[in-house]
């Protein structure tokens, strides 16, 4: 028997999915967060009171996170993390690569997690303790032993253009890896992760929102989660890398290269 918690994010989230899926082919009407590359449509902000609505209707006193609309205080000790939309570049542009993303923290842990990919129609979700799946087949890890073998995920931030953030380490992990993918959904790249799909994903600029969830699948998936030094990931300055285990302290190697140029 599942949860309440459990049932309603299930639910909320494959809502916002279908939604997400119908609307695909759809006009969008885009705005911009600050930057020409940081999109936001009309769908972020639909499936993001979808679910919404449907956290307060059940836990009136939980406090929820939402990317576009922040921080909705409770009572209770408990917060809901939620992106509505994660890929939302992707889906402007009509490219079925995205995900919404639920997760439930308690006193600091992630104790529940919920990525649904309605392109795939793939459900994945972890509870603390009691492992990961994926359409309710158990999810692991992959295998792979070395990062030369390995197939790897990251993502830049909105402010590239100024910065040029993770160009560098880009470039050192193309040359030490298989290959470095770049597909533009932080949920999915953790949820794939999980799957054993990529061996390994890094991404220095997060919100709490992109890895929240996909964080607990990793972890419940046998692989392992930290910051880009080692230490246990901070969802409120969530800048993360994420594997198999078997390559974490290789790609930490890396990115410790890096900074010591």
């Amino acid at each position: 028997m599942h949860s309440p918690e459990r049932r309603v994010a299930v639910d909320a989230a494959r809502a916002a999915g279908h939604l997400l899926r119908k609307e695909l082919d759809g006009v969008r009407r885009i705005t911009y967060k600050g930057s020409p590359t940081n999109l936001v449509t009309e769908m972020d902000a639909r499936c993001e009171a979808l679910i919404v609505d449907r956290l307060r209707g059940t836990f009136a006193g939980d406090a929820i996170l939402a990317e576009e609309t922040g921080t909705t205080p409770g009572r209770s000790g408990r917060r809901w993390i939620v992106d509505p939309l994660d890929g939302t570049t992707n889906y402007a542009h009509g490219l079925p690569i995205f995900a919404v993303s639920i997760a439930l923290e308690v006193e600091r842990h992630v104790v529940l997690g919920v990525v649904y990919d309605p392109t795939r129609d793939e459900l994945f979700v972890a509870e603390r303790g009691h492992g990961a799946t994926v359409n309710d087949g158990a999810l692991t890890v992959s295998d792979t032993a070395t990062l030369d073998e390995s197939l790897l995920a990251t993502g830049f931030p909105y402010n590239i253009r100024e910065t040029r953030a993770n160009l560098a380490e880009f470039t050192a992990f193309t040359l030490r890896s298989r290959a470095v993918r770049r597909l533009g959904s932080a949920v999915l790249y953790c949820a794939w992760v999980a799957a054993g799909r990529f061996d390994g994903y890094w991404e220095q600029t997060t919100g709490p929102w992109d890895v929240a969830a996909g964080s607990l699948l990793i972890e419940e998936a046998g692989g392992r989660v930290t910051d880009l030094v080692g230490k246990p990931l901070d969802l409120d300055k969530p800048a993360i890398v994420a594997s198999n285990g078997k390559i974490h302290d290789a790609m930490l190697g890396v990115l410790e290269e890096v900074r010591r140029r």
